[in-house]
């Protein structure tokens, strides 16, 4: 069997896909997390393309290799392509075998996914406490048992050292309320704190008992992260930025998480994200993979989830509404807050091409926070 093309879609001004043909009539599909810069992983695909027909699509460890390690440059641009490249490769070996991808990961390990959703309006910055309850609220009704939202109001980035901790316990608090205690909560900082600030939020924060807490200061310095898993009690999830195992490797020993938070679709595919959780496993760090994504991304996480032991939740924004619904055949199986793992080769779902016309690529507009002096703001 070889490969035969590489197809490059990219949808919206967030989403780019990669089939990958076969001369048996097998193709893989994959998706790139790299999403604030499509049309930069589009580049680094046609390049690898030129490599990748005409091999052995089951090769997949020996693919990765050759191209992670063909030059110099790394980041998320070859991070993007080569998770897109791997999931496809993967989705092929399940056809090729007719077995589940997860399957040929070791078997499952568990029949269904545990599942947070994001609540509130804003995907970045959380709303006013009473509607983010009130959504949280609407999440328990459809059966979820955690959820997630960014804590801080909107104009956050003008607010004293003082207000800022005062708003934010004031909405934990409000959610809490709502959901009671048999659903778990997860914030999302998004690294908007410097780690003496993340210190002291966590610690008004401990009596929610929160499920973890999320990038609490950016990724960049794994001793900040490490700080301040030291000075609160509440598990820290970080990683989504993350390219390479070898960055959650310092993570690891220096014990600043209690959950690693890789993206399959940025930090390797499949292959490499299987090592992560491997990695983490042996010491006793729970993974929670990063998803905000289409169902394409949904599908691989699924697959990782369901071999991996040390699984602890699954990120998910629903993919219920268009464009997301639209953009699948059809999508795994929902019910009461948990995805069921398929039974299908390869990762489980098929690309409905014929909807990314009405979906048409767009140039994503920068937008970066601004305080209120000039400065900018981590997003």
């Amino acid at each position: 069997m070889r490969i035969t093309d590489v197809k490059i879609f990219t949808v919206t001004d967030r989403w780019l896909f990669v089939r990958i043909e076969t001369d048996k009539g097998i193709y893989g599909i994959g998706e790139s997390g790299f999403w604030g810069y499509p049309k930069a992983t589009e580049g680094v695909l046609e390049t690898m393309k030129k490599y990748l027909i005409g091999k052995d699509p089951l090769q997949i460890e020996h693919h990765w290799q050759y191209i992670y390690r063909n030059n110099h440059f790394r980041g998320a641009a070859l991070g993007g392509a080569l998770s897109a490249v791997d999931i496809a490769l993967w989705d092929i070996a399940g056809k090729y075998y007719e077995a589940p991808v997860y399957q040929l990961l070791g078997g499952k390990t568990r029949s269904k996914i545990r599942l947070y959703i994001h609540v509130g309006r804003g995907e970045y910055i959380g709303d006013i406490a009473e509607e983010v309850a009130a959504d949280a609220a609407r999440a328990v009704k459809l059966g979820f048992t955690a959820v997630r939202f960014s804590p801080f109001p909107r104009g956050f980035e003008n607010m004293t050292h003082s207000e800022l901790i005062s708003s934010t316990v004031h909405l934990v608090k409000a959610v809490r309320d709502a959901i009671g205690e048999k659903v778990d909560m997860c914030i999302d900082v998004h690294g908007r704190l410097t780690p003496s600030e993340a210190i002291v939020l966590g610690k008004e924060l401990e009596k929610y008992r929160l499920l973890f807490y999320e990038d609490p200061t950016v990724q960049d310095s794994a001793a900040a992260v490490a700080q301040i898993a030291r000075g609160t009690s509440i598990p820290i999830a970080t990683g989504e930025r993350l390219h390479t195992i070898y960055e959650f490797k310092e993570l690891l020993e220096l014990r600043a998480v209690s959950m690693v938070r890789p993206d399959l679709c940025l930090a390797g595919g499949l292959t490499q994200c299987k090592k992560i959780a491997a990695l983490a496993e042996a010491y006793q760090v729970g993974v929670v993979p990063h998803n905000p994504l289409s169902p394409i991304s949904t599908a691989a996480c699924v697959q990782l989830d369901a071999c991996i032991p040390n699984f602890v939740i699954q990120e998910y924004t629903g993919e219920d509404k268009p464009p997301k619904s639209e953009l699948v055949k059809l999508a795994l199986k929902l019910e009461k807050g948990y995805l069921i793992v398929p039974e299908t080769p390869g990762i489980g779902v098929e690309l409905n091409e014929a909807a990314f016309s009405k979906y048409p690529y767009k140039i994503r507009e920068l937008a970066t926070t601004i305080r209120q002096d000039g400065s900018v703001v981590d997003v």
